[in-house]
């Protein structure tokens, strides 16, 4: 037990950390009143921001119109996390699950400590744990206890199911962080639904070993989720180029869907310090 809570204490010590001082102020304009709702709409006027005509309205030929917004003071953020068995891949000392947690926790932290209502669904191919958004500082405390302590169920994912019940739970525009190694298929429509109803933020966390793996001949790996074990020749060439190949294809058509629907993409390596690329990134939302 002691051992445990030393554990959760070092964990907590780096989140708190990591928002204290190289985070401060970063995100107060993405978690404080950030989320936009439609309110009405005008003429086009001169230095508007085209993506925000509405060219429905103006197609009609009276004019052309912009959607005008209104500011939601009470800004709801939404984690949704992959805690499948693909996430344990990586060294002992910090698998991609490990590293998910902790970008999990920062940014949880960020948001409580700037009055958002801040709210997890942790998921494998099931619920695996599920926490109502709120704004006290406790529930934060709680957030990252439970995502310490989660010990998954399920060793497989269902990337369509968890983002379908976000659809269907998430009422109010809200800004939903998304984060998974997207080992899946068959998730594109509802990622395309999310990214339109929500401010949406996929951050895509990938380990080396799944795209360069050190030559080491002829080896057995076991994969978690199948419950399988393939023998392959990681000195192979050919089998070295397809899985690289496997990957980078993935990680291109995740950006560019979510380009195209006007979400944000961030890929973290696991073993990276992944503060930087989250401040550039949301220097980049400013």
């Amino acid at each position: 037990m002691d051992e445990f809570l030393s554990r959760l204490r070092h964990f907590e010590i780096r989140i708190r950390k990591a928002v204290n001082s190289q985070m401060r102020g970063s995100f107060r304009s993405v978690f404080k009143g950030t989320g936009l709702e439609f309110s009405d709409l005008r003429t086009y006027q001169y230095g508007d921001d085209v993506r925000a005509i509405d060219w429905n309205v103006s197609s009609k030929g009276d004019g052309t119109y912009v959607k005008v917004f209104r500011e939601e003071k009470d800004q709801t953020v939404f984690f949704v996390v992959d805690v499948s068995a693909s996430q344990q891949v990586g060294p002992q000392h910090r698998s991609k699950l490990d590293a998910t947690k902790e970008v999990c926790g920062v940014l949880a932290m960020s948001a409580i400590r700037e009055a958002s209502h801040v709210g997890l669904y942790c998921f494998s191919d099931q619920k695996e744990k599920y926490l109502k958004p709120s704004n006290s500082m406790k529930n934060g405390y709680q957030l990252i206890m439970s995502l310490y302590k989660l010990k998954p169920e399920s060793l497989r994912t269902n990337l369509a199911d968890a983002l379908l019940f976000t659809l269907n739970m998430l009422k109010r525009r809200s800004v939903v962080f998304l984060i998974s190694d997207f080992i899946d298929q068959n998730y594109d429509h509802h990622l395309k639904a999310l990214a339109r109803k929500h401010d949406l933020v996929v951050i895509h966390l990938y380990d080396q070993r799944e795209v360069k793996l050190p030559r080491l001949g002829i080896i057995p790996v076991y994969d978690t989720e199948s419950s399988r074990t393939v023998w392959v020749n990681t000195s192979s060439r050919r089998f070295r180029d397809s899985m690289r190949n496997t990957f980078e294809q993935n990680r291109t058509r995740l950006e560019r869907l979510c380009k195209q629907y006007d979400a944000n993409y961030l890929a973290l390596d696991a073993q990276e310090d992944f503060v930087p690329k989250l401040v550039e990134l949301f220097r980049i939302r400013r």
